[in-house]
């Protein structure tokens, strides 16, 4: 774990520690080629430039959160504001994340992705990049 995030994780109270503990564990397992790093002060994942998954404090608890996940098709998942295709989960116990359910939204957050990385270069236009016919 790099000292951004370990450092990150250390300022997180007992419980959301626990939350990013387990969370950095399976997103390494099942993303092992991904990039990571603090990024708008919370630990996000990137595939080529690209942000795929990341998780932050919030007032309802560790958010969970899938730039693409809006088009995952997952119930569990609640699509953001609708101005982009983000989606969340909200943990407030490590004991609520099923591993399993999550290493299929790992799995859809790889093959199913929007063009983040380019949204600044296109003046707020975002374009299916990958898995999205």
């Amino acid at each position: 774990m790099n000292k951004e995030i370990g450092a990150y994780h250390k300022r997180q109270t007992h419980d959301d520690k626990a939350i990013c503990d387990l969370l950095y564990q399976e997103i390494g397992k099942h993303l092992p080629k991904a990039e990571n790093k603090i990024w708008h002060a919370h630990p996000v994942w990137f595939i080529d430039g690209n942000p795929i998954v990341g998780y932050s404090k919030q007032k309802n608890g560790m958010r969970l959160m899938f730039w693409s996940g809006a088009s995952f098709d997952e119930e569990q998942l609640k699509p953001g504001t609708g101005k982009f295709k983000d989606a969340s989960a909200f943990y407030t116990s490590s004991k609520e994340i099923n591993k399993k359910e999550l290493k299929r939204w790992l799995q859809k957050a790889e093959a199913i992705q929007w063009d983040y990385k380019n949204i600044v270069k296109r003046k707020g236009v975002l374009l299916p990049l990958k898995g999205l016919d």
